[in-house]
């Protein structure tokens, strides 16, 4: 019974940011498998409108006091849905309030399909679907599912003649709508232009139970999140590999870190010596959750997982990151950017009818402590210990306020100049899922301002110096916060260049795209803008069997 007290509690608490997914898997105490949370949850958001429905006519509510609606719902979901049925055992106390009510819930499963015109129960669930969309006004939004085919342990073209085999390749996200009462309708491919190695199915596609998936070799990474590692390695090939080592240095739940071996590992030659990737994450939970994700996408030849390690903490001239020439930084952000079809499920409860007041005797009493007792269960927490290929920035943090964007901000900065301290670094990311400009543009701005990346010729990598399919992409940097409905109010702006906004890459949430809110930019090392000291320094460390002349870099190589 613990799986749907530690639901209840997963979609009660408080959120501390971070996806949904995360947050389940990061949780302490819990006592169900996380997956297995997770799968509910999900499945019952797909069910919503129809089982509340259910519980309502059958009046469960009523008659059922120790039931509250949110539990009520996720009971009846498996009762009805799920091929085993409640997951308790037989003579739980809950399970019988569900199941001495089966023939009316049953019954009044049937008439809810009967009223829709739907002659199976796959039919009921799409129009079911449809009418959260329509009630939700999503419909002219496209939210595909994103999956990322692993380069470590398989190809594009080995996917494609295995899972995607029986799929139909369309032409554009819009093609991946779905599509009235057709079971095929999920078997459509789309393959992105922008990032090399990325499709796009239809949401509700299920790759759990397929071997790709469980092995590691197709990862479920939207495709916002693909944008980091892309521009920091390029269009690199075997003729120009990536030259030195990498570190991620906020790298939990893993999947920025295994695109980076990712595309190192179409670069390498058969036995060329393995670039190095560090990642870490400041959370000893979220670094088991990690390594899990390095070692499940077969990453553990080219990655060193930092386990419990603060970035700002690390000293850039250690003898270990004296080849570091690129990092990519994800830190903590406000997470307002984060929308779409993994956001944190609202589901829609019955109702319940209040009973007439009545005597308190003893079996009331008794009653009362009973149902005190399962409300004490439902405020259980819970810890993860495993991991799946999953997706990343599911969903967005609590509404913060001015002053916490302030600090949010305040940190991004620090961290993306820490990384510039590194003595070797030619490239660096710095990326958020936030749409506040703060946290983005006026980072960047606030950064090349800094003593460090004056003195070491930092400036922003360009458009036209950006891989291919970033090169094409349309949405860049914004001089002024687009952020109004619902949102912090602020007057910032900020005083970058048009070349500067144009090196900066936006996602906007609920356009035609099927993303939410990103933000990524490229900051590069140009030694011709150092001062004398670094260039002396460089000069002297290239001298001394270092790395080639880093006044030759001319951005990347498409």
């Amino acid at each position: 019974m613990s799986l749907y007290f530690d639901a209840v509690n997963i979609l009660t608490e408080p959120s501390s940011g971070g996806s949904f997914k995360s947050r389940i898997y990061s949780s302490r105490n819990l006592r169900a498998p996380p997956a297995q949370i997770y799968a509910l949850i999900i499945e019952t958001s797909k069910w919503d409108r129809v089982l509340a429905e259910i519980i309502e006519k059958t009046d469960l509510l009523r008659l059922e006091r120790k039931l509250n609606p949110l539990l009520a719902l996720l009971l009846v979901h498996d009762h009805l849905i799920a091929k085993k049925g409640i997951a308790a055992p037989t003579a739980h106390v809950l399970r019988q309030a569900v199941e001495r009510h089966k023939v009316r819930l049953r019954a009044e499963f049937v008439k809810a399909r009967v009223r829709r015109g739907c002659a199976s129960v796959e039919q009921l669930k799409t129009a079911v679907m449809r009418e959260k969309r329509e009630a939700s006004g999503t419909d002219d939004f496209i939210y595909p599912r994103w999956v990322r085919i692993n380069n470590i342990l398989t190809t594009f073209d080995d996917q494609m003649r295995t899972t995607f085999s029986s799929y139909r390749k369309v032409e554009s996200l819009a093609d991946l709508a779905p599509e009235e009462d057709n079971r095929d309708a999920r078997k459509l491919l789309y393959i992105d232009p922008h990032i090399p190695d990325l499709v796009a199915v239809p949401y509700g596609a299920d790759f759990t139970t397929s071997s790709a998936y469980k092995n590691g070799e197709i990862i479920l990474q939207d495709k916002a999140s693909c944008f980091p590692a892309y521009l920091l390695l390029g269009d690199r090939g075997l003729e120009n590999p990536w030259d030195g080592d990498l570190v991620d240095g906020c790298a939990a739940p893993g999947n920025k870190t295994t695109h980076m071996a990712s595309l190192l590992a179409k670069q390498r030659q058969k036995n060329e010596a393995r670039k190095q990737v560090f990642c870490m994450d400041a959370s000893r939970v979220r670094s088991k959750t990690l390594q899990k994700m390095v070692s499940l996408a077969g990453a553990d030849p080219i990655v060193t997982v930092l386990q419990g390690q603060d970035f700002l903490a690390l000293d850039p001239t250690e003898d270990r990151f004296e080849n570091v020439s690129g990092l990519l930084l994800d830190p903590s952000c406000s997470g307002s950017g984060i929308i779409g079809r993994d956001d944190v499920p609202q589901l829609i409860l019955p109702k319940s009818t209040t009973l007439p007041p009545s005597k308190h005797g003893k079996k009331r009493k008794r009653q009362e402590k009973e149902d005190d007792q399962d409300e004490q269960e439902t405020k259980s927490t819970v810890v993860a210990s495993s991991i799946s290929p999953s997706d990343e920035n599911d969903i967005p943090a609590d509404a913060v306020d001015q002053e916490r964007l302030t600090k949010l901000s305040n940190v991004q900065a620090r961290i993306v100049e820490h990384a510039l301290s590194f003595p070797r670094a030619t490239h660096v990311t710095y990326s958020t899922c936030s749409i506040h400009l703060i946290e983005n543009e006026a980072v960047v701005e606030r950064v090349l301002k800094t003593k460090v990346a004056r003195e070491g010729g930092w400036r922003l990598l360009r458009r036209e110096e950006q891989a291919e399919g970033l090169r094409k992409w349309e949405h860049r940097g914004v001089r002024v916060d687009r952020v109004t409905e619902g949102a912090v109010e602020s007057d910032l702006t900020v005083d970058l260049s048009d070349e500067a906004l144009e090196a900066c890459v936006r996602c906007w949430p609920g356009d035609a795209e099927g993303l939410g809110g990103f933000f990524v930019a490229g900051f590069v090392r140009d030694l011709g803008n150092a001062t004398p000291a670094v260039k002396i320094k460089e000069s002297e460390d290239s001298s001394e069997g270092g790395s080639e002349d880093p006044e030759e870099w001319d951005g990347f190589s498409d």
